[in-house]
């Protein structure tokens, strides 16, 4: 009698702990725009940003649409408008006042 071999998932979004049968999943249940499968599955908001995970579900939702990459509508950045001083986030119930 041989072992059956467990097949491991192909992880595409490591922050998130998305794999490529969650992608394709959800592209089959109709998440056809990037922005909407960020929003689904959560990839690209990890720690990276989505500098591993995007390129790679840009190209799985290509391959699935039978697209080119070029032609998928690829979401804006949405950096704060203006930074924010870490000590506004620091501080606990002091003055205002205080600089």
């Amino acid at each position: 009698m041989g072992k059956e071999m467990k097949k491991h998932p192909i992880i595409v979004c490591r922050c998130e702990n998305v794999t490529l049968e969650d992608v394709e999943k959800a592209i089959d249940e109709g998440y056809t725009d990037l922005e909407s499968l960020k929003r689904k599955l959560r990839i690209g908001m990890g720690p990276c940003q989505g500098r591993t995970c995007l390129p790679l579900v840009i190209r799985i939702l290509a391959r699935k649409l039978r697209k080119s990459p070029d032609e998928l509508l690829i979401p804006t950045s949405r950096p704060p408008i203006s930074p924010v001083p870490m000590k506004v986030f620091l501080a606990e119930g002091e003055d205002d006042n205080e600089e």
